[in-house]
Order: structure tokens, then C-alpha cells, then sequence
């Protein structure tokens, strides 16, 4: 379990607060000119989906426009973050849905509960120190075959590396590299997708869909 009480967690908190109306404008509708995107999200839920287990989690739900597309597509979600100006945004928009406040790195769920967790470029805030715990807390609220989705900045098959992010700190990590170390964690890759930058995008985008053991 990652320590909930990190100044980094603090920081990002404050950070996302003192920007979370314009945040939430700009990332609401933000799927709609993404196919790519949500062709990934919808593999993912339709794996879950098959498996039984429809309960998931979006570990840094934000305002919860992710959320609430999962369960447009037939999952049992709920929203965790820990912003709680976003929260606030995100219960105000999506009031049948439950969001809570927290790390999603010491998520409130009983080990082995859910059959999916999605981050969707939440993980990208997290020092790369601390990734490994993580994805071990990942695991333990994830039933033996549940699915992990991760979105996030590719660093263009360099190391990994801190970018100027307009909110905070964050960081651009390679395929390969966090596909080892969730691997570490008894996660077996699914597929992956590596999407070129948008024409008012910096970066390429990860994706990463991997299963627990």
C-alpha cells in the first residue's frame, strides 16, 4: 500500500483544487475526438464485463466524465480521488454515481473485490519511486483475473521523465518499462497502443491493458 499521506499527494491535491473548473471544461467532453482512446476503454470493459465482476474503480477519477463512460458501457464504477474540488464537480455532474475521496494508491476496497481499474493519466503524478507500490495495491483490490487499464504520456522510448505539466510535477513514462514493472506485481499484458500526438497534443499517449493473475 503507497503512503496516503506523501507531500506529493498533498501537492497534487492543491494543485488540481486551485484549477478544477477549468480542469473539468477541458477534459469533460475530451473522449469524443478520441477513437483510438475509446476503443481501448471499451476492450476494457468489455473484458470485464465477460469476467463476471462489473464492479471497477477510476483510481484519480477527477470530475468523473471516465467514470461515468464506464458505466455508459455496462460497469458497476465508482470514482476515487484526491481532489476535493474535482469531487465536488464530478457528484454535482454525475449525482447517481459514488465518488470518494482518497489515494488510489490506499484504495478503501476489501482485497481481491474488483474485476477492474482504470487510470486514466492519474498515474502519471506519481514519482516513479513509489510506482511499485502501487501497482502491489493495484493487485490486491483486483480479483484473480481482473483488468488494469493505464493511460498515460509516453517518454517516445526514452527513460522516464518529469515534464513541465500545466497543473503539476508529473512524469512520461516508456511502454516497456511500466509494463515490467507491473509485471513485478503478477499482471500479464493484454495489448497496448501507442497513439500519435494530435495535431494541439505534445506527446504521444500510452495505453496499457494488462490482466492479474
Amino acid at each position: 500500500m503507497a503512503d496516503s499521506s506523501s507531500t506529493y499527494l498533498t501537492a497534487t491535491a492543491d494543485a488540481y483544487d486551485a484549477v478544477a473548473d477549468l480542469y473539468a471544461d477541458l477534459a469533460r467532453d475530451s473522449l469524443g475526438r478520441l477513437p483510438l482512446d475509446r476503443a481501448m476503454v471499451a476492450a476494457f470493459a468489455e473484458l470485464v464485463r465477460a469476467s463476471g465482476r462489473r464492479r471497477v474503480v477510476e483510481a484519480g477519477c477527477g470530475p468523473g466524465y471516465m467514470t461515468a463512460h464506464l458505466r455508459d458501457l455496462g460497469l458497476d464504477a465508482f470514482g476515487v480521488d484526491v481532489s476535493p474540488a474535482l469531487l465536488d464537480i464530478a457528484r454535482r455532474d454525475y449525482p447517481d454515481l459514488r465518488f470518494e475521496l482518497g489515494s488510489m494508491g490506499a484504495l478503501d476496497v476489501a482485497d481481491g473485490e474488483l474485476g477492474g481499474l482504470i487510470s486514466w493519466y492519474s498515474i502519471i503524478h506519481i514519482p516513479p519511486a513509489e510506482m511499485p507500490a502501487y501497482f502491489a495495491e493495484f493487485r490486491r483490490v483486483l480479483a484473480p483475473g481482473g483488468h488494469l487499464l493505464l493511460g498515460f504520456f509516453e517518454a517516445e522510448g526514452g527513460p522516464v521523465v518529469e515534464f513541465d505539466h500545466k497543473v503539476t510535477t508529473a512524469y512520461r513514462w516508456p511502454l516497456d518499462e511500466l509494463a515490467e514493472l507491473a509485471g513485478k506485481e503478477e499482471f500479464v499484458e493484454v495489448g497496448r497502443m501507442l497513439r500519435e500526438p494530435l495535431e494541439d497534443e505534445r506527446f504521444r499517449r500510452g495505453h496499457l491493458l494488462m490482466r492479474r493473475l
